[in-house]
């Protein structure tokens, strides 16, 4: 993170002299020290989201792609004359461990069209499904599986 902010110094700066890069490296030390004292934030923690970046970058073009998915199904849904959709309200389990996997699911869940996370209960999500096709199957759900490996789970040994 020390390196991303003095290089985000010399990029905003637009001078590539030795007094700007000696600023930079200060006013980046000091923003450094600041956020490990009192965001909690640590180079171990660092280390760990690079350990799980291409989990995370692969699950960004799965949940691009399942999108794109989604919309198509809503689009045919929407252009099929006499086809009328039928919501659900859904409870799904999920295996995740913690707050922020949830989250993640949860806005994943949103951020699919037709489908929206109502709520979150322990480990339990509400959904509301456009039409009962929407629906999520908790016996196969490669979303979990997914946003379980980056969580550092077993997850489906296929996934991520």
């Amino acid at each position: 993170m020390l390196v991303l902010l003095f290089l985000f110094w010399m990029l905003l700066g637009g001078q590539w002299t030795g007094e700007a890069a000696l600023v930079g490296a200060v006013l980046s030390c000091a923003l450094y020290a600041f956020m490990s004292a009192f965001l909690g934030y640590s180079p171990r923690r660092e280390w760990a989201v690079i350990r799980r970046l291409p989990r995370i970058l692969r699950y960004t073009g799965f949940l691009l792609a399942e999108i794109v998915k989604s919309a198509w199904a809503v689009l045919k849904m929407i252009w099929t004359p006499g086809l009328e959709p039928e919501p659900q309200l859904i409870s799904v389990a999920t295996r995740l461990r913690t707050r922020a996997g949830k989250v993640l699911l949860a806005d994943s869940i949103t951020l699919t069209p037709g489908t929206i996370t109502v709520n979150i209960q322990d480990d339990r999500l509400l959904v509301h499904c456009l039409d009962k096709d929407f629906a999520i199957d908790e016996s196969n759900f490669p979303m979990e599986d997914k946003i379980l490996r980056i969580e550092g789970g077993k997850g489906d040994a296929g996934s991520v």
